[in-house]
């Protein structure tokens, strides 16, 4: 068959093949369903450990095994993604109720990461048998081929509840993500009973039962009037404050012990916390605080805080609460699939899902059941009828050549090759009207079953399954039979396994905290060579001013609100507080500036370093080693971010000096006579002492992003090896190869020239 090329838009192929991937990652991936409230790869990892039965009242069976047997059938995205989901609902800090019962380390609350699968194991908790794989087996839900097609799976799970809301979800998709926190479980039944009782319920009045979150970590909900809203929606901010104690100590003193932790700090953010508070401390915003520990253990948080005597207790929470992640805001977006779509729903539009679906399983669970009481009822009538006509059964088996012979007889009276006693038996044979069932039901028959106990046994069953077509057929036929089914079950859940609500849910007062004004001084800024860096007072660097001199690379006045700017060879400069910088002895060893900015020691070297205040009013001469110059406002450099692009640079090159120079101020209503003249010179050496001298106004003022121009033109491999500035009316003098070279007596020459080779 000979091939066709067809030809289309690649826009139109690009735009359909993200679509479809995006799509993929939306309902096949990321989000979960609201039906069931999982995402496919927790569904298919349940309903393996399920198949294998791993069930709650079994022993434990390695990771391994169900994440490889998960991979196998039902989930082909890799074995990391099936363990992550498989080991997050076996954690109690992060589900509201953990579908998986661990047995291991299956991580911490602070951030330790699970055990690798080979040593872990698992099993199913005994709600997740109960109340999410419950009757798998009675045609509740659709099964679909797995990837391959060689395996069945569910579609969704016959979940029982609204795990949507019981545990929550996290997941971001393609333009899209979900986060929804977790609830109570008794709550969540409560408002679902209400919602079956009037199916017009609004959010406010199924609030009334639903508090709002109920995090695993505890903690406080301050803002329980914005919940109504967020509800409503299903998109807003929730605000979590930790749970704070303030014990009482020896000595008149005081301690904050934080007991609960916002659910946001889960994780690496408790370390992080504690590194905010050894920073509020360090900086001296915390004065008051003098120890901080981690007492936290398996029977919960406790982290410490051990406090001067008289400190404003008040006041260091109020600081906690404004500065660290002990107050902290989740942000909700209930996003789920529905129908097949992503949809962000209400609280009360993902109840109302979950219980149209559970009206949908009830049906489906209840129709089985009926067709099975059925299947009995006829079998069972065709048993008690055939043991009113045992003797002629008897005739017509022992009459007939082939068992066909005998069903047939049995089935529709046929009785033309089967032999009888006499012709009364053959008469009521052909009135025999036994169904294709019953018919097999009695072939199959054993002999004991013509006992007499076993016959009265027989009788009850049957009155038994009567009572159940009954049954059932009123809940299919009745829609207030059902709901008092689905009820029931639900009150039997919460029976079983709700638990107290642990997150707190209240109006909390504004944290009000205001910093200490800092008292503006004046000190001397110190940086040695190895980039250490700290501030002095200046009287105690008149007194060591020979010492601190010889001593640092870097020593000039500053004052202590404002910020050094360090230009580095690469072209990037980063600013550092001086607040950040120790402030004390002459001797003290200081700070690598590493530690208080983005400056990198190993890939970059420091050329420069200016108060940023200093920048006001003048110009900062940019030189490169290839010889490229430009000047640059001092003005461009006050920015908010702690690390710039200081200039740009070609493929090679690096920034060998920067040097500042005064702008020339023109107030209003000067003449031109009254302008005053630059006349600062700039000379440049190169490392093979090439020499050239031009006036600094030869430099034209450019942006940070520019390179810049030529300054001298190099030969060979020579590179620009230092720049100096001085004004030309001064005698400006050096030492070059220990003899001293007067600058301001070198021949003046253009920018963007040769330069001569000094000879002394």
């Amino acid at each position: 068959m000979e091939e066709q090329i067809i030809k289309t838009e690649y826009s139109d192929v690009m735009q359909k093949s993200y679509i479809d991937y995006a799509m993929s990652v939306i309902i096949a991936r990321a989000l979960p369903d609201v039906r069931d409230g999982l995402k496919p790869v927790q569904r298919r990892t349940l309903y393996d450990m399920h198949e294998l039965g791993i069930r709650f009242d079994k022993p434990y069976r390695k990771c391994a095994r169900i994440v490889g047997d998960t991979m196998g059938k039902y989930h082909p995205h890799g074995d990391s993604s099936i363990y992550e989901a498989l080991v997050v609902m076996a954690q109690d800090f992060k589900k509201g109720q953990p579908l998986v019962d661990g047995h291991g380390n299956f991580g911490s609350i602070e951030g330790d990461g699970a055990a690798a699968m080979r040593y872990t194991e698992a099993r199913l908790q005994k709600i997740t048998q109960e109340v999410f794989l419950a009757d798998l087996d009675k045609n509740v839900v659709d099964f679909g081929p797995n990837f391959d097609e060689t395996e069945k799976e569910p579609l969704v799970l016959p979940v029982k509840i609204p795990n949507l809301l019981l545990n929550g979800a996290e997941g971001i998709a393609v333009g899209m993500a979900t986060s929804i926190p977790p609830h109570n479980l008794g709550e969540i039944i409560e408002a679902e009973k209400a919602f079956l009782k009037n199916p017009d319920i609004t959010t406010e009045e199924l609030m009334q039962y639903i508090q709002g979150p109920d995090f695993p970590t505890g903690g406080i909900v301050v803002n329980k009037d914005q919940l109504l809203e967020i509800y409503k929606t299903g998109v807003g901010k929730i605000k979590l404050r930790g749970k704070v104690e303030v014990e009482q100590v020896k000595g008149g003193k005081e301690r904050i012990v934080i007991t609960e932790i916002p659910y946001t700090m889960v994780g690496a953010n408790i370390g992080k916390f504690l590194n905010d508070i050894g920073n509020l401390v360090e900086t001296k915003k915390a004065p008051d605080i003098v120890d901080i520990s981690n007492q936290s253990s398996k029977d919960g948080i406790r982290i410490v805080l051990e406090l001067k005597k008289n400190a404003d207790t008040n006041q260091i929470i109020n600081m906690l609460y404004k500065k660290t992640k002990l107050e902290d805001t989740f942000g909700m977006n209930m996003l789920a699939v529905a129908n097949g779509k992503p949809e962000t729903m209400g609280l009360r539009t993902v109840i109302e899902h979950h219980l149209d679906f559970q009206y949908e399983i009830t049906t489906r669970k209840y129709k089985t059941l009926l067709d099975k009481e059925l299947d009995k009822k006829e079998i069972q009538e065709g048993l008690i009828k055939a043991c009113d006509v045992i003797d002629l059964i008897i005739e017509i088996l022992r009459g007939s050549k082939h068992i066909k012979e005998a069903k047939a007889c049995l089935v529709s009276g046929e009785t033309g090759n089967i032999k009888f006693k006499s012709q009364a038996s053959k008469k009521a044979a052909a009135q025999l009207k036994f169904t294709e069932r019953q018919a097999t039901a009695i072939l199959e028959m054993r002999l004991y079953k013509l006992i007499g106990l076993e016959i009265e046994a027989l009788l009850k069953e049957h009155e038994a399954t009567l009572l159940n077509i009954s049954k059932y057929e009123e809940i299919l036929s009745n829609h207030s039979a059902m709901t008092k089914v689905i009820r029931k079950e639900l009150d039997s859940i919460k029976k079983s396994y709700a638990v107290p609500r642990k997150t707190v849910i209240e109006n909390g007062v504004e944290a009000v905290y205001e910093e200490k004004k800092i008292q503006e001084q004046e000190v001397i800024f110190l940086m040695d060579r190895f980039g250490y860096a700290k501030t002095i007072d200046t009287t105690i660097y008149e007194r060591n001013k020979e010492a601190a001199d010889s001593e640092n690379k870097y020593v000039f006045p500053c004052m202590n609100t404002d910020k050094i700017c360090l230009f580095t060879d690469n072209g990037t400069m980063h600013t550092i507080k001086v607040l950040d910088l120790p402030f004390g002895k002459f001797r003290d060893k200081g700070i690598p500036v590493d530690n208080v900015s983005n400056y990198n020691s190993s890939e970059e070297q420091i050329i420069f370093t200016v108060p940023l205040k200093e920048l006001n009013d003048k110009y900062l001469i940019f030189t490169t080693k290839y010889g490229m110059m430009k000047k640059v406002m001092g003005t461009e450099f006050e920015v908010s971010k702690r690390t710039i692009a200081a200039t740009k640079l070609n493929e090679g090159d690096k920034v060998c000096t920067i040097l500042t120079e005064p702008l020339v101020l023109i107030s209003e209503g000067m003449s031109i006579s009254e302008i005053p003249k630059n006349t600062n010179n700039l000379v440049l050496q190169t490392r093979n002492g090439i020499f050239l001298r031009f006036s600094s106004t030869e430099i034209p003022e450019k942006k940070r992003g520019a390179v810049g121009v030529r300054g001298i033109k190099l030969t060979g491999t020579d590179e620009v090896e230092q720049v100096y500035i001085f004004d030309e009316n001064e005698t400006y003098a050096i030492e070059y190869n220990q003899k001293e070279v007067v600058l301001s007596r070198l021949k003046k020459a253009g920018r963007d020239t040769k330069g001569f080779k000094y000879r002394g």
